[in-house]
Formats: structure tokens, C-alpha cells, sequence
């Protein structure tokens, strides 16, 4: 993988997952979709302009891979790595729910 990263090791780098143990799990349960195809195995290759979309703490994480981590840093070098692709987050849009 010259090009690319482990997708479990990009998971823990960037700090959607505590453990790599953990990063395993989320990529291992079938839930997550690289480029738009369901990935089932931890060893699935992430590159640079990856499309990731996961669940996360309740809600689905739409990422695309800006830079491939070389190390677990702290959260402002592992957010660097990644753009969020979800519209209401990035605008803080208020919850439906919210609107009166």
C-alpha cells in the first residue's frame, strides 16, 4: 500500500475510533462505505480522495481523505486529515426538531 493506508489505522489515527481495536470493529461491522461500496475488513485500503461514510456516535460521518496520517497526534493534525462532507454540520445548521 505505497499509495494508501490501512483503513483501521487511518480510523484510530484521525480519532473516530479510541483503540485500533475499536477502529477494527467499525470497519469489521459492515456499516461503513468506502467510495460508495459496503467494506467488511479492516485492511481495506484508504487513499487519498477516498469517500468514507460511517456511523459515529449516532449520527452518519460523510469524510472525504484529504492527507494520510502518519501517526496518532493530537486532534487538530487528525482533523487536517479529513474534510466533513456533511452539509449541517459545517454550517451548524439547528436539528429539525429544533424549528419552530
Amino acid at each position: 500500500m505505497a499509495d494508501g493506508q490501512r483503513l483501521d489505522l487511518f480510523l484510530w489515527y484521525t480519532r473516530f475510533a479510541k483503540t485500533r481495536s475499536a477502529a477494527q470493529a467499525i470497519a469489521e461491522a459492515g456499516t461503513l462505505r468506502l467510495d460508495g461500496r459496503r467494506i467488511d475488513r479492516a485492511h481495506a485500503c484508504v487513499r487519498v480522495g477516498s469517500i468514507l461514510a460511517f456511523p459515529c456516535h449516532g449520527r452518519v460521518r460523510v469524510i472525504r481523505v484529504e492527507a494520510l496520517p502518519n501517526r496518532r497526534g493530537p486532534a487538530p493534525e487528525a482533523q487536517a486529515c479529513y474534510a466533513d462532507l456533511d452539509p449541517g454540520a459545517a454550517k451548524g445548521v439547528d436539528a429539525p426538531s429544533a424549528a419552530a
